[in-house]
């Protein structure tokens, strides 16, 4: 008898009524034989979960000050549907969640193979304690009913999290109040956060709230409204961060690849959003010119409200607007060299719209165009997603995100810029975020509506 979780080769043996064999086969057979623990309300006491348990979150579950929530590698976590169920690391407490490439940690839906879609259950929420710009320094989590956000210590640490998957989550609780599919709010520096995957996410896959928080190895995939959003002060880094959008799905709010906002209102308030993302590959929905997308898609890169966002070492494709720069603070930004996009390629958009301004702006595409390509910056457009040179990056089942042989996102990076001298920041010579190793084999999954857990 198995009792353990695990997949078994076993051998079927058919006999006669006098106990002759008359057939034999052999199949692999998967047995789960994790028990089935339910969690709600607070964790009030340092716990951890085990591997050998499957766990469940009923409701919002919260993490409060002074605990910490441990998760072995290989834990699969589920979020339930009706409740909404939602892991809430409140300011002071921490989530250790190391997986490994072999034993990624899995939150999901709570539903059967085959029935789970976007917005099943809320998502993870982080609440830490660095600086934003709200007014009284701290400001309450969206979709969060009573956690807050925010304070003074901008090394503070939440806890780590490695080789993570959370899929199907996402749920709006009210207009502009939404539980994305990971949400940092006031996260520090002091945190790790890397080899994360979000998958099939009814609202933002990534959302920050202010914060310093650095992350590597980012995925978003085929999420429903933004696949990275920032605003409130955020300025981490994120290097080598790669998402993939679904053509047929998109949110009446409009869609885009990265949305930044200093704040609700495009105020000054500091610190200014002023996140770094490097070595990203973000990949729309249009594979083609002749693609038919989702009307509610839009842009790749939306930057408005005063952001000082930058991109540098980028491949950037696939959706109808590569660049909007939105507003007349946010051209200010730009023109004052706050925001910066550096050596970094925008592919595959509509041949008139690669570059686009605000029905206001006193400048006109064709300046945005001028100012991307000129030679300080060393940027490109490419008139198709194919002259990328990508190996198999819109296969939406088993994509290979590599570039192939001669493709120019291998060559053409730069770290000669100040802002790149953090530490944090790996220097590599390619654009996009893979060279020759794909850093998400063994841990991602790209179907995960067909996987049993």
């Amino acid at each position: 008898m198995y009792t353990t979780s695990g997949t078994y080769t076993v051998t079927l043996t058919a006999f006669s009524k006098n106990g002759k064999k008359t057939n034999e086969a052999t199949t692999s057979v998967t047995i789960n034989g994790a028990k089935t623990i339910t969690v709600s309300g607070e964790i009030t006491s340092n716990t951890t979960w085990s591997s050998d348990n499957q766990y469940v979150l009923s409701g919002f579950v919260y993490v409060v000050d002074g605990v910490t929530l441990t998760i072995q590698a290989g834990t699969i976590i589920k979020g339930d549907k009706d409740s909404k169920g939602s892991l809430i690391i409140e300011r002071g407490a921490k989530l250790n969640a190391q997986g490994t490439a072999l034993k990624p940690i899995v939150f999901t839906s709570n539903q059967p193979a085959g029935s789970r879609n976007r917005g099943d259950w809320g998502g993870v929420i982080i609440c830490g304690k660095a600086t934003i710009n709200v007014a009284g320094g701290e400001a309450q989590i969206e979709g969060g009913p009573r956690t807050f956000y925010g304070g003074s210590n901008d090394t503070d640490n939440s806890g780590i999290l490695q080789y993570i998957r959370i899929e199907f989550a996402g749920i709006a609780l009210q207009p502009d109040k939404e539980v994305n599919g990971l949400t940092l709010g006031g996260v520090g520096n002091g945190t790790t956060i890397d080899h994360i995957q979000v998958s099939f996410c009814g609202d933002d896959s990534f959302e920050f709230f202010g914060g310093t928080v650095n992350c590597k190895n980012l995925i978003a995939w085929k999420g429903y409204d933004d696949e990275f959003d920032t605003d409130y002060g955020y300025r981490g880094i994120i290097q080598f961060g790669v998402s993939m959008r679904d053509s047929g799905y998109a949110d009446v709010s409009g869609s885009n690849g990265f949305e930044s906002d200093n704040d609700g209102t495009g105020s000054s308030n500091s610190p200014f959003t002023s996140a770094l993302f490097v070595n990203m590959s973000v990949f729309g929905p249009k594979a083609t010119a002749t693609n038919p997308i989702h009307p509610n898609y839009k842009r790749a890169m939306h930057i408005r409200r005063n952001s000082r966002l930058s991109v540098y070492n980028s491949i950037i494709t696939g959706y109808p607007t590569g660049l909007l720069i939105d507003g007349s603070a946010t051209e200010a930004n730009m023109n004052n060299n706050d925001l910066q996009i550096e050596n970094t390629i925008i592919a595959g958009a509509n041949s008139s719209s690669f570059f686009a301004v605000s029905s206001t702006s006193s400048l006109t595409a064709n300046d945005i165009r001028t100012w991307f390509k000129s030679s300080t910056r060393n940027n490109d457009t490419l008139a198709t997603s194919t002259d990328l040179q990508i190996s198999d990056a819109f296969n939406y089942s088993t994509p290979n995100f590599l570039p192939s042989a001669g493709s120019p996102a291998l060559s053409g990076a730069s770290f000669s810029n100040s802002r790149l001298s953090n530490s944090f920041i790996q220097s590599v010579s390619y654009r996009g975020a893979f060279g020759n190793t794909d850093w998400t084999s063994g841990w991602a999954n790209f179907i995960p509506e067909s996987t049993v857990y």
